[in-house]
């Protein structure tokens, strides 16, 4: 991805104008990113991630607008069909990530093999086992994601029709999203607020329809309290 110099700069204070107290810039940045994190991109029941520890569980990776990448028979990956508004990948688009350490994970897919690449960096479903080829290192820098392989090179859809990682830098290309589906999402959240007095983690069963609809309104977080509040087993939910 592209480096970025950085300039410093002194901000010009005018006469009779005071500066904003540490404590209202604090409450700004944080009804920022509030706002932010209520504008979550779902498609169906499936969000894009945006760090690397959301990505854990089922996940699908989406290269193009509604077209996600497709484990075929035979060991290689294709981009799938475009999808219709609101429908999500299909399950030979589902995989499953195993994180394997702390900036790095792995891939299976649903033919029960890790992702990995091959000496001329095609990507390939044809390992048991995790070993350096299956390992997968995510990259984000300012809203965007790439997806880095063993080889140092990051993953993009070629012309032979092949999913690949040939690429050192990280251009249009070689953009994607993770996507997982909403209900991993809350367990995430469950597993960061839960008080587990008992050990056991409580999750809310009603349908989470909701939560897009809450998506839409701007108050997907929101939703998630609400819906967490009713399990009686949060530390932050009275």
């Amino acid at each position: 991805m592209a480096e970025y110099s950085h300039v410093k700069s002194t901000k010009l204070v005018l006469k009779g104008l005071k500066n904003k107290s540490k404590k209202k810039k604090d409450k700004d940045k944080k009804r920022k990113r509030d706002d932010e994190a209520d504008k979550v991109d779902i498609v169906g029941r499936w969000w894009t991630v945006g760090c690397f520890g959301d990505i854990t569980g089922t996940v699908a990776i989406e290269m193009q607008a509604d077209c996600y990448v497709h484990a075929m028979d035979t060991g290689l990956f294709t981009l799938g069909a475009p999808h219709k508004d609101d429908d999500g990948p299909e399950p030979p688009e589902q995989f499953t990530a195993i994180k394997v350490s702390d900036s790095r994970i792995a891939l299976k897919s649903g033919y029960g093999k890790y992702l990995g690449i091959n000496s001329e960096g095609v990507v390939v479903g044809r390992s048991d086992a995790i070993g350096s080829r299956e390992q997968w290192e995510p990259v984000f820098q300012e809203g965007k994601m790439a997806l880095m392989a063993a080889n140092s090179c990051f993953i993009s859809y070629s012309e032979t029709g092949d999913i690949v990682a040939r690429s050192k830098t990280a251009g249009d290309d070689e953009m994607l999203k993770v996507r997982s589906c909403v209900k991993n999402c809350e367990i995430n959240y469950l597993k960061k607020f839960q008080s587990f007095q008992d050990r056991r983690l409580r999750v809310n069963e009603e349908d989470n329809d909701g939560l897009k609809r809450a998506r839409t309104d701007g108050k997907f977080h929101e939703a998630l309290l609400d819906r967490r509040a009713k399990m009686k087993a949060d530390r932050y939910c009275k």
